[in-house]
């Protein structure tokens, strides 16, 4: 409690927020920012494993197992790394979202 009886927590803002409203504001602003930068970047990397083995598959024309390296690439180790794409989002985007969510929403 502040001065007069008026709560702190209570006080309006220029922009009609509340303290603690714009304070969420904020904090949802920069989730987006995070979350969208993480997405970026692992969209980058999917995007790479897609297009690299394709690439480079001339480069990679050795053969393991009477195969052309590349397919093993394609075949085994592009769905791995997609596989470890989707377990670096899940746990990126739980650990973000419990910073910003509130007691209420869990």
């Amino acid at each position: 409690m502040t001065e007069g009886g008026k709560d702190k927590a209570a006080t309006p803002l220029r922009d009609g927020l509340s303290e603690p409203d714009a304070a969420r504001d904020e904090a949802t602003r920069r989730h987006h920012r995070l979350a969208g930068r993480w997405i970026l970047g692992l969209l980058v990397m999917c995007c790479t494993v897609t297009f690299g083995v394709a690439f480079f598959a001339r480069a990679l024309a050795f053969e393991v197992f009477d195969w052309p390296f590349s397919f093993w690439v394609a075949a085994q180790g592009a769905p791995l790394v997609y596989l470890a794409i989707v377990i670096v989002y899940a746990r990126v985007m739980d650990r973000l979202e419990s910073q910003v969510s509130t007691p209420s929403d869990r």
